[in-house]
């Protein structure tokens, strides 16, 4: 019989082998792993030098990029004159948006003074109190009253000059009064179906061409000013025969001119702002490169509303050369082309706003290192207001890990909202466009900061295998029946 020095001289042999058999196979397993890694190794040096490697030349000719410029240009190019004929639209063929436009006229101090110079002379000229003078020295001559009525004969310079300067003052303060202002809002309303007339053509309009000018009539100011003054002590006003001046608005020439667009712009109105669009929908849908063909595209509308400043700008002061001051004073014309076109400065101030602010987000949601390095700084300090949050006991919950998950999905949602109100925004400004960007860019931040990305799975101790990396284990003899297992070292 074995003795038992046999058997555990076995024993140890077997455990010897066993041992050896692991070590063997941890160096198979050492030795496949930096084959994979330096394998990794490797292929992440193909693809570097794949993709700093030149590209190949096109054997095809890209057609797309060239119809795209072409067509986000013609987009671009449209976009001043949709803005026109939208106006051409909105102010002149609009009786409310066209009494909203020129209302402000009759509170311009510029415009008042015009209008006050105009009616006090149309009154004056037709009082004459030289001549009602001179005919009472006359009659008190004839009835033995030489004296005096030499002595009046010589004053009536100075008492028509002073009944002139009375009727002036009258009439600034009746012009400057809340009765006229509703007077003037009435006269427009009523005048603007002659201003339709007149620029669509048609005859019996009250907007006249006087001479090379296009007036407004002011025979129903010169009715309440005449009431007026009569109720003050001139009752002489109130036998002057029916007085109806003018108020000059532009040159005739331009009617022509502007009855001509008008047509053209008003048949056009709807058609113009949905061509330039799909125009510019089109080319960026069509390009390899959406994102720098929407920030080109909105550069490009951008660059046709300056152009478009500066041909109101340049007919400005076309328009201020060719009114005389005699007609028309210097400061008074300038007020009444800047009324005239302040809505089209708006709209061109909005799609200037509105473009900028497509052409910085297309920009800083794209792939170039600023807008990268941005992105991640804004949402590093985002993480830092979070997790400071969170040691001060403030978190969201199961809302934070919710909102993470869906975050692209809310974004997109608040965009299009933003979108939606500016759209239905009856007439927005520069401003409303800057609020609502703003708010836009709030609800951003605040779907960030509220964001919690999940917590990462919990790192595996040094020196533990994972599982599915530990080596294949293959399983060993058991020990002989009656054998002796040594115990572990270190026991």
């Amino acid at each position: 019989m074995p003795t038992g020095d046999d058997d555990n001289d076995r024993e140890l042999e077997q455990l010897r082998a066993e041992v050896g058999q692991l070590r063997t196979r941890v160096a198979d397993a050492e030795a496949r792993a930096r084959a994979a890694h330096q394998d990794a190794q490797a292929a992440r040096a193909t693809t570097a030098k794949l993709k700093t490697a030149p590209p190949r030349p096109r054997r095809h000719l890209n057609w797309r990029t060239p119809v795209a410029s072409v067509l986000i240009v013609l987009g671009c190019l449209l976009a001043p004159v949709s803005v026109l004929a939208v106006w051409t639209s909105n102010q002149v063929s609009n009786t409310d948006r066209y009494v909203a436009n020129v209302s402000p006229l009759i509170h311009e101090p510029a415009v008042q003074a015009a209008l006050t110079s105009r009616i006090s002379t149309a009154i004056s000229n037709e009082v004459n109190v030289r001549a009602y003078v001179n005919l009472a020295a006359g009659q008190l001559t004839k009835r033995g009253l030489p004296r005096l009525g030499a002595l009046i004969s010589g004053f009536s310079g100075s008492i028509a000059s002073g009944v002139n300067g009375f009727i002036h003052s009258i009439v600034a303060k009746i012009v400057s009064s809340p009765a006229i202002a509703r007077l003037w809002v009435q006269v427009n309303r009523r005048a603007h179906t002659q201003l339709v007339k007149a620029l669509s053509g048609q005859p019996h309009s009250a907007i006249v061409i006087s001479g090379n000018e296009v007036v407004l009539s002011l025979g129903p100011l010169i009715d309440q000013a005449k009431h007026n003054l009569a109720a003050r002590g001139l009752t002489v006003v109130n036998k002057l025969p029916p007085i109806n001046p003018t108020f000059p608005l532009f040159d005739a020439k331009y009617l022509i001119k502007a009855q001509s667009a008008y047509r053209l712009l008003n048949t056009l109105r709807w058609v113009l702002p949905i061509l330039a669009v799909i125009l510019i929908a089109a080319g960026i849908y069509i390009t390899h490169s959406h994102r720098r063909a929407l920030i080109g595209a909105a550069l490009g509308v951008a660059a046709g509303m300056l152009l478009l400043a500066i041909g109101l700008a340049i007919g400005r002061t076309i328009y201020l050369n060719q009114v005389p001051a005699s007609v028309l004073p210097s400061d008074a014309a300038a007020v009444v082309f800047d009324t005239l076109v302040r809505f089209i400065k708006q709209g061109l101030h909005v799609i200037l706003a509105v473009a900028l602010i497509v052409a910085l987000a297309a920009f800083f949601s794209g792939p170039s290192t600023t807008a990268v390095r941005s992105r991640n700084a804004v949402k590093t300090a985002f993480g830092k207001v979070r997790g400071t949050g969170e040691r001060f006991g403030v978190n969201t919950g199961p809302v934070g890990p919710w909102v993470y998950q869906h975050r692209t999905l809310m974004r997109i949602a608040a965009v299009v909202i933003a979108a939606l109100v500016l759209a239905f925004t009856s007439y927005p400004t520069a401003l409303v466009v800057l609020v609502i960007a703003l708010a836009l860019l709030a609800v951003l931040g605040l779907i960030e900061l509220i964001a919690r990305p999940p917590a990462p799975p919990p790192a595996e101790p040094p020196g533990v295998i994972p599982p599915q990396q530990a080596p294949d284990h293959q399983p060993t003899a058991a020990p002989a029946a009656g054998a002796t297992v040594p115990p572990p070292p270190g026991r």
